[in-house]
């Protein structure tokens, strides 16, 4: 009895924490809203004016979102310590919804509580209990694993994210070079660019829809793009809004200055898929010496060494028989 009861645990244990990970991978996967559907849904007509379901109704849609809002309103609060540096981080990873701290704060406190709960599940199951040292390492590595796994997560995330928008972001500036030689405005090209590049460079087609969008609010073209710089925080995107903004200031012409811009990215981009290519025979020699070096030493040492023994055994045993006869 006692042992139909303890596998009833461990079964609910089990299967709340895969109903924990479905949800969270439901959630990300829907929350991907398709680009290009908000871009045709910026314009203001009648057809679709009652249905303006766009940002607030994924909020409140979202699993994650009600799942914040009927904790905290049971009254434990989700706040972090550090709720603006929190924000940015989660910023940088693509999770800017306004609940994305108070839901990871959340994420973190059940993996801390999870991971222990299935790791004693697990040694309960196999009925191989351990010393109450080991015991204790194993639920504490747990907790720890599942404190800070998240934020191994969300940087690994961020850094994936980064990289895909420094890649794709000279294609980009190319198109927009070619927006605004063929007449555009800066804030037209904007929203043209983001239109062309929904298939081949999705990241930087919602950022772009989302200073369409600001400018369309009626936020200035400055902060909304310092916006943009602010949610990349990639050097060369804030190198390419302080030249947009100073062409603004100066009345320069804005064409030639993506032109030269543009060039500069295309040069970067080149230069850092060389150093890669640079990088690969250092990368190489590791495997190499790691796996490949003490095998060639065993080929070419093991062999004299061998000999080296038989000789020296055949002398030993040749001088201990002509030690009698000398007597």
């Amino acid at each position: 009895m006692t042992g139909d009861a303890m596998t009833l645990i461990i079964m609910a244990m089990i299967f709340f924490a895969v109903v924990l990970v479905v949800m969270a991978a439901g959630s990300m996967v829907g929350r991907r809203v398709d680009i290009a559907e908000r871009l045709s849904t910026t314009a203001p007509t009648s057809n679709n004016s009652s249905s303006s379901g766009s940002l607030r109704t994924d909020q409140t849609q979202s699993v994650w979102a009600k799942m914040v809002q009927e904790v905290e309103r049971r009254g434990l609060s989700l706040t972090d310590s550090n709720g603006d540096a929190l924000s940015e981080r989660l910023m940088l990873a693509g999770f800017d919804q306004v609940w994305a701290a108070r839901a990871f704060v959340l994420l973190r406190t059940v993996l801390t509580l999870l991971l222990p709960l299935l790791a004693l599940g697990v040694i309960a199951l196999m009925n191989d209990w351990p010393s109450p040292q080991n015991l204790y390492m194993i639920l504490g590595g747990s907790a720890v694993a599942g404190l800070y796994l998240p934020n191994y997560i969300v940087n690994g995330r961020a850094s994936r994210r980064r990289d895909e928008i420094l890649n794709g972001f000279p294609d980009t500036l190319d198109l927009m070079l070619v927006c605004v030689e063929a007449g555009l405005g800066i804030d037209a090209a904007f929203s043209r660019v983001g239109t062309e590049i929904v298939g081949s460079h999705p990241l930087l087609a919602g950022l772009f829809a989302n200073v369409s969008l600001e400018l369309r609010a009626g936020r200035t073209r400055e902060v909304a793009l310092r916006t943009l710089a602010r949610r990349t925080a990639i050097p060369e995107i804030g190198a390419f809004v302080t030249l947009v903004v100073q062409s603004d200031r100066l009345g320069a012409s804005i064409g030639q200055a993506l032109k030269v811009y543009a060039a500069e990215m295309r040069e970067a981009r080149r230069m850092r898929a060389e150093e890669k290519a640079h990088r690969i025979p250092v990368l190489l020699s590791i495997p190499l010496v790691v796996f490949l070096l003490p095998t060639m030493l065993a080929v070419l040492l093991i062999p004299p060494i061998i000999n080296m023994k038989n000789a020296l055994a055949a002398d030993s045993g040749q001088t201990s028989v002509s030690v009698p006869g000398q007597k």
